[in-house]
C-alpha cells in the first residue's frame, strides 16, 4: 500500500546498492528529480533499466552509481551522444559499465511479461539481427503448435520501479495521461515502487481517455515532486526544456566540468530545485 514520504525517505527506503532499477517515462514524466536524490544518497552497484536512457542514466551513470545497464536505445534526445556513458563503456570511467541491449519491442515484451509474473516474453523478433551473436539473453524457442521460431527474453522484474507522474489522490492512488510508456509494467512487475508526482488532489475528475491509474496497493511510496520531471515534460504542466538537453552535450563532454557541475547542481541541490524548474520552464505541454 502507498505510503507518503519525503524524496529522500521514499529513496532511502525503496533502494539499496546493487538493486535493479527501472526509471521509465517516454519522452516526458522522467523522473529526474528521483534519479538526482539516488545520486546524493551515493548508492552504487545498481543495475539500471530503461528503454531509453538519456540524462538522467548520464548523469547516474557519470557519479559511479551502475555497474550494469539494459536498454534498447541510448543517446541524448535530438541532439547526439551521452559522454558520460560512453566513457563508461570505452574507458570504464568512473568505473566498468556492463550493458545488456536489446531492441524496443523485446523491452516492451519484457516489461508486460514481468506485470504478468511469466519468466520471460516471447514474441516475433530479432529476424535478420545479429544481436543475439552478443547478448546471451536472447534466446529463440519453436512454438510448440505452429513449429514457428520465436524470440525468448528474460522477463523485467526490477527490484525498484521509479517514475513520475502528473497526480496522486490522497487515497494513494496515481494518475499518469499524455503519451505513456511502460510505467504501468514496470511498477507492476517491479518488488518496490516509487512515484514521483506534480501534486496530490483529494480525487481524479475528469479523466482523459487514455488516462493510467496505478492504485494504491501497487505503489510503495510516493512523494510530491513538483517539476520532478524537469529538463523533459509533464503533460498540463510544463514543457520541455530543449535548451537544457542542448547545454547538456557541452556539460558532459569533460570530466571535470560534468563533476563541477553535479556538484553544484546536484550534490548541492534538493527537490526544492525542481520546483523552479518547473516555475521557470513555464507554459503548457502541447
Amino acid at each position: 500500500m502507498a505510503e507518503f514520504l519525503s524524496l529522500a525517505d521514499a529513496i532511502e527506503s525503496a533502494i539499496s546498492d546493487g538493486d535493479s532499477v527501472a526509471m521509465e517515462g517516454f519522452t516526458h514524466l522522467i523522473p529526474h528529480a528521483a534519479g538526482h536524490e539516488i545520486i546524493r544518497q551515493r548508492r552504487s552497484g545498481l543495475r539500471l533499466i530503461r528503454m531509453t536512457p538519456d540524462i538522467i542514466y548520464d548523469q547516474m551513470i557519470g557519479m559511479g552509481c551502475a555497474d550494469r545497464i539494459m536498454y534498447s536505445w541510448g543517446g541524448n534526445p535530438g541532439v547526439g551522444s551521452l559522454h558520460r556513458f560512453r566513457d563508461a563503456i570505452q574507458n570504464g570511467w568512473p568505473g566498468p559499465l556492463e550493458i545488456d541491449e536489446h531492441s524496443h519491442a523485446a523491452m516492451a515484451n519484457a516489461y508486460d511479461a514481468g506485470a504478468a509474473g511469466l519468466p520471460c516474453a516471447v514474441f516475433r523478433g530479432y529476424r535478420g539481427a545479429q544481436l543475439a551473436e552478443v547478448n546471451p539473453n536472447i534466446k529463440s524457442i519453436n512454438c510448440p503448435f505452429t513449429g514457428e521460431k520465436l524470440a525468448a527474453v528474460p522477463a523485467i522484474r526490477a527490484d525498484v520501479a521509479v517514475i513520475h507522474a502528473q497526480k496522486a489522490s490522497r487515497n494513494g492512488d496515481v494518475l499518469l495521461e499524455g503519451i505513456v510508456g511502460v510505467q504501468k509494467e514496470a511498477v507492476l512487475g517491479a518488488k518496490r515502487s516509487v512515484v514521483t508526482v506534480e501534486e496530490i488532489v483529494d480525487d481524479f475528475a475528469d479523466l482523459p481517455p487514455n488516462a493510467v491509474i496505478l492504485p494504491s496497493w501497487t505503489i510503495s511510496a510516493i512523494t510530491c515532486v513538483p517539476g520532478g520531471a524537469h529538463p523533459s515534460y509533464a503533460h498540463g504542466y510544463y514543457s520541455r526544456d530543449n535548451a537544457f538537453y542542448k547545454a547538456w552535450d557541452e556539460i558532459a563532454r569533460d570530466r571535470d566540468g560534468f563533476r563541477a557541475w553535479m556538484q553544484e547542481h546536484v550534490i548541492g541541490g534538493g527537490p526544492e530545485d525542481f520546483a523552479r524548474h518547473g516555475k521557470a520552464a513555464g507554459g503548457v505541454a502541447s
